[in-house]
């Protein structure tokens, strides 16, 4: 359940033909940033501003004027940028999407869908389709020993070589308020985070994460 396709619904992001050619999502971190600029390029001027170089906004979406907007990003259509919303840079951003107050997005892909609504931190994360996290909910991206991130799942471990890896969240995922997902965390499709988690390794699809790492499978 680690791989891009039992993960995501590829129809939802511009990301689509990029992912296609990784077999795990994480291999994908290090390519966004020129992603978005090949993909700005190609973007319709009737449809997209570049409201400086390579920022392009679509003419649907909102962004409140206390947001800053990095580059490279991209800001889908009908997504709303709200107030103090700091996009550091390599960001892909779907439609219908929601960047809240006080977030911060750091080298991410976030298909369509997705709300980030309130005091959150993701970098270098892919949140799928319709993937929510809850107030304050966190993606951890780098080990307190600043040694290489491994996925752990199961009997699985499965080395990144990367040094900056937050989580990959399945598309439908419910992140609750206030938890943090450690390194490499990944979660997949369907499945529910209980609020104040400190999440670590793998959480299988439609399963819930409950208190002190009890997982069960969603009724």
């Amino acid at each position: 359940m680690l791989t891009i396709s039992e993960l995501y619904d590829l129809d939802h992001t511009l990301a689509a033909d990029y992912l296609k050619n990784f077999t795990y999502p994480w291999e994908a971190l290090k390519g966004i940033k020129e992603l978005i600029v090949e993909i700005g390029q190609t973007l319709d001027p009737e449809e997209y501003t570049e409201v400086s170089e390579h920022v392009w906004v679509h003419k649907t979406a909102t962004v409140f004027p206390s947001a800053y907007l990095g580059a490279p990003c991209i800001i889908g259509p009908e997504t709303e940028v709200r107030h103090c919303a700091f996009i550091r840079g390599s960001a892909l951003i779907g439609a219908n999407c929601v960047v809240g107050n006080s977030c911060e997005l750091k080298n991410v892909i976030l298909f369509d869908h997705v709300q980030t609504p309130h005091y959150n931190y993701v970098g270098d994360s892919i949140l799928g389709y319709y993937a929510h996290m809850g107030a304050g909910s966190v993606t951890s991206n780098v080990k307190s020993d600043k040694k290489l991130v491994v996925v752990h799942g199961g009997d699985e471990n499965v080395e990144t070589g990367l040094k900056k890896f937050g989580a990959m969240l399945g598309d439908h995922v419910e992140v609750g308020c206030n938890s943090v997902l450690n390194p490499g965390t990944v979660v997949g499709r369907n499945s529910r985070v209980y609020p104040t988690s400190c999440v670590r390794g793998v959480v299988p699809a439609d399963s819930i994460y409950k208190d002190n790492g009890k997982i069960v499978k969603q009724s």
